[in-house]
């Protein structure tokens, strides 16, 4: 799953990257995190067609706007549910509810600089298993499953075009007026990890190359063109691994994403320049 990820550019520079058109003054405004959480406000890039002055729609346009990580379907009661929906599966895109009639009409791309993941790692002698919270003490503590944090990245240094989903849901308990009675979500799209990356985990959000992103933002694209952009390639990832505190949301700083200099993994997984 991909449940951290880092977008720490400055909206200009994503803008310029995708060709975005317009940039929503929130998403200008969010500023840089190095360790993106759960229903924190994300920034995503859609195309959609202009609102013009007497509910009147004009021409398609590639915007960047903000979006709360972790979908929730226009039909769900509270927004809650979302927190359980930071990611899709590409197996399931087309059989969950919440995600076909997204893959159709709503795709996104998130963009970000890199993504963490944490490597579970073997017991000591003799220690029972019973689970384990991302992050830890080093060298773990007895009873829990010690885990390698790392950072995952685009080899070229470029950014990470996350796939992913948006929808819009209707809070009916504020009034037709209010600004906020409308809440945009977004989930990131998830595969099997590549084969360079399954001994960190099995699964790993999809990163599309430069040369899908067009097709994959295009409204006009339906489902089943989409899913053959989601199976199909991928960037290249460089990895590192880095140190505990990305484990706590509480920390944020450029820092997390440094290399750790005493890893408690004994076979560091190296691919790409880290």
């Amino acid at each position: 799953m991909c449940g951290r990820y880092a977008s720490f550019r400055d909206a200009q520079d994503i803008a310029d990257d995708l060709a975005v058109a317009e940039i929503a003054e929130d998403a200008r405004l969010l500023p840089p995190s190095w360790n993106v959480a759960p229903t924190d406000a994300v920034r995503i890039v859609v195309e959609r067609p202009q609102r013009l002055e007497g509910g009147q729609t004009g021409e398609i346009t590639r915007s960047l706007r903000l979006a709360r990580w972790g979908l929730v379907p226009s039909w769900a009661k509270d927004p809650s549910i979302g927190a359980r929906m930071i990611n899709a599966r590409t197996e399931t895109l087309l059989d969950k509810s919440a995600f076909a009639k997204p893959l159709g009409v709503r795709r996104c791309l998130l963009p970000a600089d890199g993504y963490y993941e944490w490597r579970k790692l073997e017991l000591p002698p003799g220690a029972p298993e019973r689970g384990g919270s991302k992050g830890g003490s080093k060298g773990g503590s007895k009873g829990k499953v010690p885990k390698q944090p790392y950072w995952i990245h685009p080899d070229d240094g470029g950014v990470a075009a996350l796939a992913g989903l948006y929808e819009f849901w209707r809070d009916r308990t504020k009034a037709d007026d209010d600004p906020d009675r409308w809440l945009v979500s977004a989930t990131v799209i998830t595969t099997a990890a590549s084969q360079d990356l399954e001994r960190i985990h099995d699964r790993m959000p999809v990163v599309l190359p430069r040369a899908s992103w067009d097709a994959w933002l295009d409204p006009a694209v339906g489902a089943e063109q989409a899913m053959g952009i989601v199976t199909g390639p991928q960037v290249g990832m460089a990895t590192r691994p880095v140190g505990d505190a990305v484990g706590s949301v509480q920390n944020n700083r450029p820092s997390l994403i440094d290399v750790d200099p005493d890893p408690r993994d004994p076979d560091v997984v190296a691919t790409g320049r880290s």
